[in-house]
């Protein structure tokens, strides 16, 4: 049977993947809205076609820390002291685009509109790609003592193979996204969107490509979990070319769950490479934090599967529902209040 050190492993996992695949097509949007848009009001349908949605994706993320706090504390404790700068930008970053969203309607001014503008552009690329060099860092592997202390330093942190792994993501992001607005408008901006993701997905492949090579002669997780993981790759190859195909035949809505199918693979790549472990030490194996070692005790862990089994129904129906109440696709002649 599944432990329960096993489950809450798999179950932030699963809080993570929900993450990636819910707020990566925000992401997408909202890089889109410097890149795609030809007009402000194209800009306004873009940000109103994720206004019921963004927010309530973001806490897929807090979700997940939380759960990481309470499950494996010392999980949490090195990863957060040890990665305190990149979380900080990224949470300005979360917190700029968040405002942003709700301000840049607020006074009829260029100068002002341009600057929220920016501040969505910059909250959409930054975190999806300093979460990447963190997650691609916990593969590689970092400086951990036995104390579960972390003493990284900057080329620990940024460096060629995390660079790469965050840029793969970002561009992940936003080509689903660009195929979430293909299920949200219509006319000559669903068709830039369109054509816009199928001509990313050729460099989207080479960073694949690249980011794949050096998993493989980088890190140990081929070593520990070559088959699951030659299993995962070949899907998400399958589903990378089933996106393309469906773009071709505009069957937006295939190619949107194909890039949401790659995106997840990914994501669970990271965590089948990882475990049992859940950050590897560069100093020595011995020093690595497991689900064992880094978890909360038996009694903390039942409380916390008792409550989430009856939270997360009423969660999940909520969001689900939400998605189901606002499936309309957003018109330009329609009133937008951003």
């Amino acid at each position: 049977m599944i432990s329960l050190n096993e489950l809450w492993f798999v179950l932030i996992a699963v809080l993570f993947i929900g993450f990636f695949f819910l707020e990566g097509f925000d992401f997408g949007v909202g890089m889109e809205t410097q890149i795609l848009v030809k007009n402000d009001t194209e800009r306004r349908v873009l940000i109103n076609s994720i206004g019921p949605f963004w927010d309530a994706n973001e806490v897929w993320l807090l979700t997940g820390a939380g759960a990481m706090f309470a499950a494996f504390p010392e999980w949490y404790a090195t990863l957060f002291s040890g990665f305190y700068i990149p979380f900080v930008f990224a949470l300005l970053a979360l917190i700029a685009r968040g405002v942003a969203f709700e301000f840049r309607g607020k006074r009829d001014s260029v100068a002002w509109k341009r600057t929220w503008d920016a501040c969505i552009f910059i909250g959409s690329f930054l975190p999806p790609f300093l979460l990447a060099v963190v997650f691609a860092s916990f593969i590689k592997g970092l400086p951990i003592d036995g104390d579960m202390q972390m003493y990284a330093g900057f080329t620990d942190i940024v460096n060629v193979y995390t660079v790469v792994a965050g840029l793969t993501v970002v561009l992940l992001c936003l080509v689903h996204g660009l195929m979430f607005t293909t299920l949200r408008t219509v006319g000559d901006l669903q068709a830039r969107a369109r054509k816009m993701a199928q001509k990313l997905l050729i460099p989207l492949a080479v960073l694949f490509t690249a980011f794949v090579i050096m998993t493989y002669n980088m890190t140990d997780i081929f070593e520990q979990r070559g088959t699951v993981l030659m299993i995962i790759v070949a899907l998400g190859i399958i589903a990378f070319v089933l996106s393309g195909y469906f773009m071709k035949k505009k069957k937006d809505g295939y190619a949107f769950g194909m890039t949401g199918a790659v995106m997840a693979l990914s994501v669970t790549s990271v965590f089948v490479g990882l475990f049992p472990r859940v950050m590897i030490s560069s100093i020595d194996q011995a020093f690595n934090l497991t689900i064992t070692n880094a978890a909360s005790g038996h009694y903390s862990l039942k409380v916390m599967t008792i409550v989430a089994l009856t939270i997360l129904p009423f969660v999940l129906g909520y969001q689900i529902w939400s998605y189901f109440v606002f499936h309309k696709r957003v018109h330009e002649k329609e009133h937008l209040e951003y």
